[in-house]
């Protein structure tokens, strides 16, 4: 099974996934990121883009590795990784489903001006950055229009990570996720 977790840039999905993953029986984290970081690499470059997610290699790439990690480890992998566009979605949910690869797709929501302090204080990437501020219009639009609907929403404005990761690795150990196309348990 996966479990993704879904939500904007610096809403707390990598901190939050690893106390997931540390609860999960039989769990391992895999950072899709990885994938896209892979196909960066490629010399000569692929076309300009300002985010990996559009080139279209990179949504099969990810169904394709998940699906080989789990056959290779079964269990459970945790899986932080944003994707606000319903149609980057759609391939990687479908893709999962085609190989009978359970998901729980949680969104990590917290409001705008919470987002933003987060964001202001980020020791990570440092404070206000401009890669995650750029990143809170699409989330709101996505959250709107198909993402809250698509997941199983976890509001983090008043949650600590550690909160929001018992929320979540409760809520998966009493409900096994469904294997419809395109469809999360939620």
């Amino acid at each position: 099974m996966i479990v993704w977790l879904n939500g904007t840039h610096g809403a707390g999905k990598t901190t939050t996934g690893a106390l997931v993953q540390q609860m999960i029986p039989d769990s391992r984290m895999f950072d899709a990121e990885k994938v896209g970081e892979t196909l960066m690499d490629i010399k000569p470059g692929l076309p300009a883009t300002d985010n990996f997610q559009h080139w279209p290699p990179w949504r099969p790439l990810v169904v394709e590795t998940a699906r080989r990690v789990l056959e290779y480890t079964g269990g459970t992998l945790v899986m932080p990784m944003t994707v606000l566009v319903e149609q980057y979605w759609r391939e990687i949910s479908s893709g999962l489903a085609q190989h009978a690869v359970p998901v729980r797709h949680f969104v990590l929501h917290a409001d705008q001006d919470t987002l933003r302090a987060r964001i202001a204080g980020d020791t990570v990437l440092g404070p206000d950055s401009p890669f995650r501020l750029q990143y809170l219009e699409p989330y709101a639009e996505a959250a709107r229009t198909w993402l809250h609907a698509e997941a199983e929403v976890v509001d983090t404005t008043h949650l600590t990570p550690a909160q929001a990761a018992q929320q979540i690795a409760e809520a998966v150990k009493a409900r096994p996720a469904a294997t419809t196309p395109g469809c999360s348990a939620g």
